[in-house]
Formats: C-alpha cells, structure tokens, sequence
C-alpha cells in the first residue's frame, strides 16, 4: 500500500533536521537546547502516531507507506522504505523512547554553560540515532539496511566515548570493533546475494531477492555471514561481550537507547532477511540456533544474578531476553514469531523503564554499585514502587505485557521442539531471582544513615517513565491490538521460509488474547 505522504521520509528527515538546529543553535540560544530537543522528539512521535493512522492494520503482513527512489542505479541502490506490522511496531516504540531519554538528560552536571553545551552536543546525536532507527526499521533495500546498519555505530560510538564514564573510552572502542567486524562479514554477504539476484537498477531491493534458487552451500555461507552481523547486534552468546562494558560505562540515555531499541535491530534482521532471503538455510541451521537461544537465555540471567554493577545487571537480563526474542524467531511457528515479535516491543518497554530507574538511582547515589544501597523504599516510596513494577515486567509477570509476549514464545516453541521449550522456561525461574534479590538489596532492610535524605521522584522523571509503565500494563491486559500487527507478518514469514505451521493449543490461544 502506497500513501500520498511521505510518512517515513518525514520520519527520517525531521530528527535530522532537528540535531542540525541544535549544532547550529547560536550561543546567546543554547539555553533552549531541552526544550528544542523535546520539541522535536515530541513532534516525530505524533507524526508516528499519523503514519499509524496512515497504516491498514487489516493488511499488516503487506509492505505499507511505501517510498521508493533511485539512489545509486549503477550499482542497483535505491531509497526503498516501507513497513509492515512489526516494523511498524519498532518504529513506534523507538521514536517514544527518545523523548523520554531527553527528559530524563533533563539536568547535567558542572558549570551551566559547560552542562548545557555537552547537553547541547548529546541530543543532537541522541536524534541523529533516532533518524538512522527510523530508516533501518522501514529499508526495503539490503544494500541501504547496510548502510544503515554501520551508520548507527557513529552517533552511539560518540555518545558512550564522548559521555560516558571512567573506562568509556575502552567500552566505546570495543563496542565499535565488535559492530565493524559483523558489517564487514555482512557486507561480503550483501554483494554475494545481490550477485545471485536479477541485478539492474534495482537489483537491491528486497523482493528482487526473496524466492532466488541459490546453491546450498553458498547460501549456507550468506545465511551465516547475515546471522553473526545480526547476533553481535542482538546481542545474543557468545558474542555479547561489547554489551555489559557499553551499558556500565554509557550515559543512562544512551543505554536506555542502545538495549531497548538499537538491539533490536540485530533481531528484526533476523526476521526479514536472513529468513526470507535464505529460507532453506535457515531451516539447516534453525537446531544449533535454538541451542545457542537456549543457553544465550540461562547463561545471561546466571550472570544477571551474580553482577554487582547495577547498569552491567540489567544489560545482562537483555542477553537472556534475546535468547527468549531469537528461540521464537527459530522455532519457526506463527505462534512464536508472533510472540518475539511483540517481545521486541515489550523488551523495549520494560528494560527502558529500568535502565531509566537505574539512572535515577545512580544520579542520588553517584555510584553503581548496589552494595552502595539499602533500605530506600521507606525513603523514596515513589522510586521504589516504579523500580518494582519495571522489575517485575522483566521477569513476565502476568498482567505485565512482557508476560504475553514471552508465553506466546514458549508455547509456540514448545509445538515444534519441546524440549527446547521447557529448559527456556528456567529462565523464567532466574528472572525473579534477579529480579526480586536486587530489589531486596537496594530497596529493603534499614535504612543507610547517607540515604536518609535521598529525594524522591519529581513530576519530570515521573513524566519520563509513566507513559512506559502506562503501556506495560495496557498491553498486558488488552494486547489485541498489538498482536493484530505482528500476526499477519508471521504467517508471511513461515511462507517464505516453506514451513508448515505447528498451531499452539486452543486453550494456549485464547490465554495469551486476553
């Protein structure tokens, strides 16, 4: 479905021009940077609520809102974007994280000229971020999700290297190596698919390669060059090293927005590339995938229990939740793609709202370490309560959407590979022991005579996080409506990838709907 307006290129164009008027912002006016970078986030996010309107949910597996132009015609690159559901979804859920990142780099430390021109130089990045999210969700052309795809790595390497804490230089280093070494295999892997497909113009685009007959081998060796770029990025084991030092050492803004949203990308590439452009490949190593899920699932919420480091704890619960994202992705039924889907969302939702809490803890503490708490919940009742419920979200307690999503994983997982299925289901269990022991540390038993006075919550942080715990418990209850854009995208892919479907039970079914 085409649109008149250009939905998407506005989406991509307007936090571009927006970090531009913050670069440029005169001295005498830089006093204006939070509001001019909330202005501008607030903006991309209801013009995103326009191009959901835009959107015929009835079609949500077909490419919508579709733009496509000429870039490189030589080399076959065009400017192609268009979404269906599930890129629909991460659009959405990407462009209102942003203006909640820029409440919460509200206030900034040091003299009020230096804090606000570093405050100035951030958000002009946090939105050119936001631009390349937009567009790497929507490209319809490889060889521009290519680009995209390493684009990304230079507004969040400044934004860890340039912000961050004592040892930012190393965790922004690393994690530049780690996204450079994936882009490079992928970028072999581009040129070899595109070699296979009918060339000319447009020979880039993605449905130009979907449904090619290539030879086993070679596309066993495309589909695995895609796959390790995408499992750096997810991050998924054992390639997730870059992403417990980036989240300790990044400013909270950045991590909020590197695991709740730029992730993903390593995911969602799973989902509309290396699937339906390498479909029997796929199938070929779908076994050895789940495994790597599996333990990716165990092993990061082990090490989430044993952390000391508050920020490096939650970026451990993601490798266990991707494990969760990717099992689904594999198992190759309706009911579990669905459900990862969603869980892309969802994990965007709660591990935002955490990260965020976490940096409020951090900024009245100015330390880490969760040995340094104790006893806050009778101090900042408020706090506490939203560091609870964000928590609680992680560990899938029903009623929370993260519930729904992870359900609809494990039984869609379980009609193909039950094994597999119930030993992801341990995950479960560590959740709520990671969960619930950090709560206890940091928020129950005496109160520490240097915590006494800590402050609570004020309107502007509360602002930053209700909209994400607002969604968290509506989408637990009422998921209906989210489930209806992310549906029709798994039947198409469980078609491209030539795999009957192994329908959940009925019961399964309807609990998961309500």
């Amino acid at each position: 479905m085409s649109s008149s307006f250009p939905w998407l290129t506005a989406l991509v164009v307007l936090p571009l021009l927006g970090a531009v008027a913050l670069w440029v912002l005169p001295s005498a006016g830089r006093n204006r940077t939070r509001a001019v970078a909330l202005g501008v986030a607030t903006a991309e996010l209801l013009l995103a609520v326009g191009a959901l309107l835009a959107f015929d949910t009835s079609s949500a597996g077909q490419y919508q809102l579709v733009e496509t132009h000429g870039w490189i015609p030589a080399f076959g690159v065009s400017y192609a974007v268009g979404v269906d559901g599930v890129g629909l979804s991460l659009v959405l859920m990407s462009v209102l994280l942003v203006p909640l990142v820029v409440l919460a780099a509200w206030r900034e430390q040091g003299s009020v000229a230096e804090a606000t021109d570093r405050l100035r130089r951030y958000l002009a990045l946090v939105l050119v971020l936001e631009a390349f999210i937009v567009a790497v969700f929507s490209a319809r052309d490889v060889f521009f999700f290519y680009v995209l795809f390493e684009a990304m790595l230079i507004p969040v390497y400044f934004m860890i290297g340039g912000f961050g804490g004592a040892q930012r230089r190393y965790a922004a280093v690393k994690f530049l190596l780690f996204g450079l070494a994936g882009g490079l295999i992928m970028l072999v892997a581009v040129i070899g698919v595109y070699l296979q497909g009918p060339r000319g113009p447009q020979g880039f685009l993605t449905e130009n390669l979907t449904g090619l007959t290539i030879d086993p081998t070679l596309e066993k060796w495309l589909f695995l060059a895609f796959f390790l770029a995408f499992a750096i990025k997810a991050p998924m084991f054992p390639v997730h090293t870059w992403l417990p030092d980036a989240a300790e050492q990044a400013p909270v803004g950045t991590s909020t927005l590197l695991v709740g949203v730029l992730d993903k990308v390593g995911t969602f590439g799973m989902l509309t590339l290396c699937l339906p452009l390498f479909p029997s490949a796929a199938r070929w190593a779908a076994p050895v995938i789940i495994v790597l899920a599996v333990v990716s699932i165990l092993y990061g919420a082990l090490l989430a229990i044993g952390q000391k480091d508050l920020m490096r704890l939650i970026a451990y619960t993601s490798v266990s939740h991707f494990g969760f994202i990717v099992l689904g992705i594999f198992a190759f039924t309706s009911t579990s793609i669905a459900g990862s889907s969603f869980y892309m969302v969802n994990h965007g939702l709660s591990t935002g709202a955490l990260f965020l809490v976490a940096g409020y803890l951090v900024a009245r503490r100015g330390s880490q370490q969760i040995a340094d708490f104790g006893g806050l919940q009778k101090v900042v009742p408020v706090l506490a309560g939203v560091f609870l419920v964000s928590g609680l979200s992680a560990l899938s307690l029903p009623g929370l959407s993260t519930f729904v999503s992870e359900i609809l994983v494990l039984v869609g997982t379980f009609a193909r590979h039950p094994a597999a299925s119930v030993v992801a289901s341990l995950g479960v269990v560590l959740a709520a022991i990671y969960v619930l022991w950090t709560y206890q540390r940091i928020f129950t038993g005496p109160v520490r005579d240097d915590l006494a006075s800590t402050p609570d919550l004020v309107g502007r942080e509360k602002w930053a996080v209700a909209p994400l715990l607002a969604l968290m418990i509506v989408f637990g209850f009422l998921p209906g409506p989210a489930l209806d854009l992310v549906r029709p995208p798994a039947q198409v892919t469980l078609e491209q990838v030539g795999v009957t479907d192994v329908p959940a039970s009925a019961t399964a079914a309807e609990g998961s709907d309500r």
